[in-house]
C-alpha cells in the first residue's frame, strides 16, 4: 500500500520577537525584516521598535501582531476613535496624513515598477479633504446574541468575523453617527432580531435613508415600529427580504447633486462615499480629457452615470456599459432627467468580453475611454482598449495592483503621461489613483 506523507501545519511561536520597521507598504501596514524576509505589521510607524507576536509565516514572508510599542516614533499620534485598537476600518489613524499620502504613493510607485515595469514620477496632485465626518455611505454588521438577548450593532473586528460595537462612528457624516443608538433600540425591538442580514445607511442631497436585509417576513407589529421609526428620524427605509421589499416611512425620491447634475439613486447601489472627493475626482477626469462637443466617449463600469452624465454636457456622445442592470436604468433615467439626449447605456459583464464580439458597442470607434472597475480590475477588457483608437484613456483604479497589471497590455499603443493621488479614504489602506494614458 503506497502511503502519501501529508506535511503537518507550523506551528507558530508564542514567544514575543522585537523588530525594527523600516517602511509602509501602500495598505499602509509596517514592512521590517526578520530572518531575511519581509514581516508585515499593521499598526506601527517606520522607525518603531517593537515586540510582536508571529501569526503568519510562510516562506517569502510572515506577519506578526503587535504586542508592545518599545520606541516608538516621533510621529505617531493619539487616535482620535475610542474603538481604533478593535475595528477593522481605520488602520492608519496613529499615523500623520502626509506619512499616509506617501507611503500611498510609494507604495503604487513601487507596484507599477514591480508589474509594469514603468518608473512612475511623483503624482502630478495629491487631493484630500477633511479627514472626519467625510463617509455619506456605510454598511453596519448586525449579529444576535441569543445569551445575552442583546443586538451588536457596528464593524467587523480586525481580521475577524466577530463584531465591534459602537454608538457613534466619527468618520460617518454627523447626521449618520448620530442616528445608530436609535437604530440599534429599533432593531432590538423588532420580533425576530435574529432574522436581520445587515443596514446599509445613506446620507445625502434627499436627506437621510437606509436599507434593512432582512431573512424572514415582517408582522404587523414589526411594519409599526418600522414606520414610527422612519417618521421621527426622517429617515426613510426599504426593506429586503427574501423575494420582496417594503418601503416606511416617506417614498421620496433619493438623489445627491454633482454640480449641476441631479443623480437618482435607490439604497443598495453603489455610491461613492467621499461627496468632496469624488467631485475633485470627475474634475480631474475631464480635465486630462479635454473633451470637445465632436467626441465620443466610452464608459466603462458606469454605475449611476457618475462620469458618464458630465462628460455628456462637453461631448457629442457617450455610451456607458454596467454589469447591474437596475443600474444602467436608472443612469439611463438620470440622464433623461438632467435634459442629455446624447447618451446610451448597456449592460454587459465586462469580466465576459469574449460574449459581447457582436455587441453593436463594441463595432463603435471611441475618441476617449474612462474605466472606474472594481477591486479585481479589468483584466478581460485591456487588450481589446489596446487595439481601440481612442486618443486618450483614463483609468481610475480602486487598487493599484490590478492598476499594475492593467496597464500592461495598453503599454506600446499607449504611454502612461499623469497619476494622480486621491485621499478617498482617510486614515485606511484603500488608495484611489487615476492614471492618463495617451495613444502614441
Amino acid at each position: 500500500m503506497v502511503q502519501f506523507f501529508k506535511p503537518q501545519p507550523k506551528t507558530l511561536s508564542n514567544k514575543p520577537i522585537e523588530i525594527t520597521i523600516d517602511n509602509l507598504d501602500h495598505h499602509l501596514t509596517g514592512v521590517g525584516r526578520l530572518k531575511g524576509k519581509a514581516c508585515f505589521v499593521e499598526g506601527v510607524l517606520p522607525t518603531e521598535r517593537v515586540s510582536i507576536q508571529i501569526t503568519e509565516d510562510k516562506k517569502q514572508h510572515c506577519a506578526g501582531r503587535v504586542k508592545k510599542i518599545l520606541e516608538p516614533s516621533s510621529q505617531r499620534q493619539m487616535p482620535f476613535c475610542p474603538v481604533f485598537d478593535e475595528c477593522g476600518g481605520c488602520n492608519a489613524q496613529m499615523m500623520p496624513r502626509e506619512m499616509q499620502w506617501q507611503a500611498k504613493q510609494q507604495g503604487v510607485q513601487r507596484l507599477f515598477k514591480q508589474l509594469a515595469k514603468i518608473d512612475l514620477p511623483a503624482p502630478v496632485w495629491i487631493e484630500h479633504a477633511q479627514d472626519q465626518g467625510y463617509r455619506r455611505v456605510c454598511r453596519l454588521a448586525v449579529k444576535y446574541d441569543q445569551k445575552s438577548r442583546r443586538i451588536q450593532l457596528g464593524f467587523r473586528r480586525k481580521q475577524s468575523q466577530s463584531l465591534v460595537e459602537i454608538d457613534a462612528c466619527p468618520v460617518l457624516t454627523p447626521a449618520l453617527s448620530a442616528l445608530i443608538p436609535a437604530l440599534r433600540t429599533l432593531l432590538l425591538a423588532l420580533g425576530n432580531p435574529k432574522l436581520i442580514g445587515h443596514i446599509e445607511l445613506y446620507d445625502t442631497d434627499s436627506g437621510l435613508s437606509m436599507l434593512l436585509r432582512h431573512m424572514g417576513s415582517l408582522s404587523g407589529k414589526d411594519r409599526e415600529k418600522l414606520q414610527q421609526f422612519s417618521e421621527s428620524t426622517a429617515c426613510p427605509i426599504v426593506v429586503q427580504m427574501n423575494e420582496s421589499q417594503e418601503m416606511f416611512g416617506e417614498d421620496r425620491d433619493h438623489y445627491y447633486f454633482l454640480n449641476d447634475l441631479k443623480i437618482h439613486f435607490q439604497p443598495g447601489d453603489f455610491l461613492q462615499v467621499n461627496q468632496d472627493i469624488n467631485t475633485r475626482m470627475i474634475q480631474h477626469a475631464m480635465d486630462w480629457f479635454q473633451v470637445s462637443n465632436d467626441d465620443h466617449v466610452l464608459d466603462l463600469f458606469s454605475g449611476l452615470g457618475n462620469f458618464s452624465l458630465p462628460l455628456a454636457q462637453k461631448a457629442k456622445k457617450v455610451t456607458g456599459i454596467e454589469v447591474v442592470q437596475p443600474m444602467v436604468a436608472r443612469a439611463e433615467s438620470n440622464a433623461e432627467l438632467n435634459g442629455l439626449i446624447n447618451t446610451a447605456f448597456y449592460r454587459a459583464d465586462l469580466t465576459k468580453m469574449d460574449e459581447y464580439r457582436s455587441a453593436g458597442w463594441r463595432q463603435e470607434c471611441y475618441d476617449l475611454v474612462l474605466l472606474d472597475p472594481g477591486r479585481a480590475g479589468a483584466s478581460d477588457v485591456m487588450p481589446w482598449l489596446a487595439k481601440s483608437k481612442a486618443r486618450r484613456i483614463v483609468y481610475v483604479s480602486c487598487n493599484p495592483i490590478s492598476a499594475a497589471r492593467d496597464s500592461v497590455p495598453l503599454l506600446g499603443q499607449y504611454r502612461l503621461t499623469q497619476w494622480g493621488l486621491l485621499d478617498m479614504f482617510p486614515h485606511t489602506g484603500h488608495v484611489e489613483s487615476l492614471f492618463l494614458f495617451e495613444r502614441q
